[in-house]
């Protein structure tokens, strides 16, 4: 102690020399706060050391008995939910929302709002109106569907006369080829073609006409 004493007496009188002591503290009172102060830092020092290796002897512990840190840490966590759970202020929470819920059901504002809306589910013009819009909804499908059937009808109309017409046309085709009209108009075209005219034309047998 008096080694010790006279160490922090050398430290406290160069601490000393460079400023003061506080106020109402002597000399020899700030060496043994100092000599205590040096105590616990090393109580200090050594609980740390301590506990590291208490924690290195631990880690060995869980790892012979296959605890992983995920494990480890799902086991905090729900340790910690019901440390919660069984604390004062939660049970005094979880207790003043109940009586609040229990309140607000029993006001007599919630029980009019709750009638209310039982009422009106339970009113003709709900019901009218809730007939009414599902009518709505099935005309509508109707329509659409007749829609549907008067185009798909249309386009099968259309379809028919196409095919149709173009029968007709394929069928008139020899008929106008075979025509005396068609056959004149050919005749004129040929002998446009070949310079000849109606006067080129030989006379038929048989007839003196031209002697």
């Amino acid at each position: 102690m008096d080694s010790e004493n006279r160490g922090f007496s050398t430290m406290n009188t160069e601490s000393a020399s460079g400023g003061t002591l506080p106020p109402g503290m002597t000399e020899d009172e700030s060496v043994e706060v100092q000599v205590e102060l040096f105590k616990v830092e090393e109580e200090i020092l050594t609980l740390r050391q301590v506990l590291a290796a208490k924690e290195r002897h631990a880690a060995e512990l869980r790892r012979r008995l296959g605890i992983n840190p995920l494990s480890e840490f799902k086991q905090n966590i729900s340790k910690s939910w019901q440390e919660v759970q069984s604390s004062n202020a939660y049970m005094k929470t979880s207790q003043t929302l109940g009586d609040l819920n229990d309140r607000v059901k029993s006001s007599n504002l919630y029980l009019t709002a709750s009638a209310t809306l039982d009422d009106i589910s339970h009113s003709d013009a709900y019901k009218k109106t809730q007939e009414t819009l599902s009518q709505a909804g099935q005309m509508t499908s109707s329509a659409l569907s007749t829609m549907g059937s008067a185009i798909k009808n249309r386009l099968g109309d259309l379809s028919n006369s196409y095919n149709g017409y173009s029968m007709r046309q394929s069928l008139s085709m020899p008929t106008m080829r075979n025509s005396s009209t068609f056959k004149n108009i050919e005749d004129k075209m040929t002998k446009a073609m070949t310079g000849k005219s109606d006067d080129d034309t030989p006379p038929p047998p048989g007839d003196n006409s031209t002697i």
